[in-house]
C-alpha cells in the first residue's frame, strides 16, 4: 500500500491507517527530516527481525529508534544533565544520539548494543512525530537502501524496490540523501561519531 500524507499537516485518518499496520506487526517506509526510514514498532521482535533480513544486516549492529520528545527519550535512555543540554538545543532535528540504555527489559535485546547503549532520533518531521505519538512508543529507524546498499530517496524508486516487501510506503516526495549526524552522549563531553545533516560545529565536530 502506498499513501501520500501531507508533510506539514499530516491527516489523522491516514496516520491512523499507518498505526494499524504498525500495531499488527507490519513494516512501514516513511519520510524523516533526512532520508526515508524503514521501521516497525520497537515492541515487535518478529517485525524487527524481518527488517534485519530485508536490510541484510547483522543483528549485532543495533538500529536506532524514533522518540517524540525529551520526556519520551528518558523512558528508554539515561539522559545526563550534559546530554540534556545538547539535545534540548538540537531536537527535533537531523541527529541520532547514542545514550546509555535504561529499561532494557522493555526493549528487545536486538535494539541494545553490547555497550548497553541505544541510538535515538527525534526528527524534525511532522509525519514521523505524528506516527510515534499516535503509536505511543518508539518506532525503529534505519535508512532505506536499494541496490549496493546505497540510500535512495526517490519515492518512485523505493516503491518499485519495496512494494512487495513492506506493508505500507508513505510517499513524502524527494528527500535529501544525507543521513543524520551521529552524536555520542554517553560521556560528559559529546563526541561526533558521524558528520551528516545538521550543524555539529557547536560540539567541536
Amino acid at each position: 500500500m502506498v499513501i501520500k500524507i501531507h508533510p506539514v499537516n499530516p491527516e489523522p485518518r491516514l496516520i491512523g491507517k499507518a498505526i494499524e499496520i504498525l500495531r499488527a506487526g507490519g513494516i512501514l517506509i516513511y519520510p524523516t527530516d533526512t532520508v526515508y526510514g524503514i521501521g516497525c514498532s520497537v515492541e515487535n521482535k518478529n517485525a524487527i527481525e524481518k527488517i534485519y533480513f530485508i536490510k541484510r544486516q547483522r543483528q549485532d549492529k543495533p538500529y536506532s529508534f524514533v522518540c517524540s520528545d525529551l520526556k519520551h527519550i528518558s523512558e528508554y535512555a539515561h539522559v545526563s544533565n550534559a546530554a540534556f543540554k545538547v539535545m534540548k538545543h538540537l531536537i527535533p532535528g537531523p541527529y541520532t544520539f547514542i545514550l546509555p540504555a535504561t529499561k532494557m527489559k522493555h526493549l528487545p535485546p536486538i535494539l541494545v548494543s553490547k555497550r548497553k547503549t541505544v541510538g535515538i532520533r527525534v526528527p524534525n518531521s511532522p509525519i514521523t512525530l505524528a506516527l510515534v505519538r499516535e503509536l505511543g512508543h518508539p518506532i525503529l529507524s534505519t535508512s532505506v537502501s536499494v541496490e549496493n546498499g546505497e540510500m535512495n530517496n526517490d519515492p518512485d524508486v523505493i516503491v518499485e524496490a519495496f512494494h512487495n516487501r513492506v506493508e505500507m510506503i508513505i510517499d513524502g516526495g524527494m528527500l535529501t540523501s544525507e543521513p543524520s549526524s551521529v552524536i555520542d552522549l554517553t560521556e560528559e563531553t559529546p563526541r561526533v561519531v558521524r558528520r551528516g545533516a545538521g550543524d555539529v560545529e557547536m560540539l567541536g565536530g
